[in-house]
């Protein structure tokens, strides 16, 4: 049966690669990470980072200070002159340089310049908007969490353009609709338009799971509650 890169798992001591328990391609590196599609894993050995494909080979002669999984065909490497993206191919995905960068989510990925600064750029290293923010998140369903100048955050479309009229002190992704978010009282949830979903305010809070949330209170406590805000269970 031929093996398949999903079936291929990283060791505990994440220093070589196993199928059906036990190690292949005959050698031990000093880290590796597991395999991403198109069926490309990052490791290590004393010449430095690189991809390997299925069979264990090097996909590309060149070494890096660091290499990560790849994902939308597009893996982030770090070598002396910044960070950047490379193709299945092993040839750079775009010219540019950035002080850090991301990994692709939704075929898009957040990087940062040699001003400190973040946006957002497609598979061939285009920015999406001419706008920088001093933070972004990934995409998650067309939509990204960014810091504004004022400390405050937002969420964007891929124009870089606001979704709503919200601004608040933090922020999170939107998972199925919602988003969790935080004001001057505490965290709650949101919808796409910004709205809270319910008045209460918490210390902390998770995102809705198939229509349940837990949340921490003021005090401590831990609460299931549903989309309305309403107390379920108390944990």
């Amino acid at each position: 049966m031929k093996m398949k890169w999903q079936d291929i798992d990283v060791s505990h001591d994440r220093m070589c690669f196993l199928y059906d328990g036990k190690p292949i391609f005959n050698k031990r590196f000093i880290e590796v990470l597991k395999f991403h599609a198109p069926g490309l894993a990052p490791v290590q050995d004393k010449t430095g980072w690189y991809h390997i494909d299925i069979m264990g080979n090097p996909i590309y002669a060149k070494r890096y200070l660091k290499a990560f999984g790849y994902y939308f065909n597009r893996g982030a490497v770090v070598d002396e002159a910044g960070w950047l993206h490379l193709k299945d191919n092993g040839k750079p995905a775009y010219k540019e340089r950035y002080l850090w960068c991301g990994n692709y989510q939704e075929g898009f990925c957040t990087v940062r310049n040699h001003d400190n600064k973040y946006f957002h750029i497609d598979l061939q290293g285009n920015r999406l908007y001419k706008r920088n923010f001093n933070y972004v998140g990934d995409f998650k369903e067309g939509v990204a969490c960014v810091r504004l100048d004022t400390g405050h955050y937002v969420h964007i479309n891929k124009q870089g353009r606001k979704l709503n009229d919200g601004v608040f002190y933090d922020l999170g992704v939107f998972h199925k609709g919602y988003a969790t978010a935080r004001d001057t009282k505490g965290w709650f949830h949101i919808n796409r338009r910004g709205q809270e979903l319910y008045k209460l305010r918490f210390q902390s809070i998770e995102p809705f799971y198939n229509g349940f949330a837990l949340v921490v209170t003021f005090d401590g406590q831990k609460l299931i509650i549903n989309e309305a805000g309403e107390l379920i269970l108390k944990i």
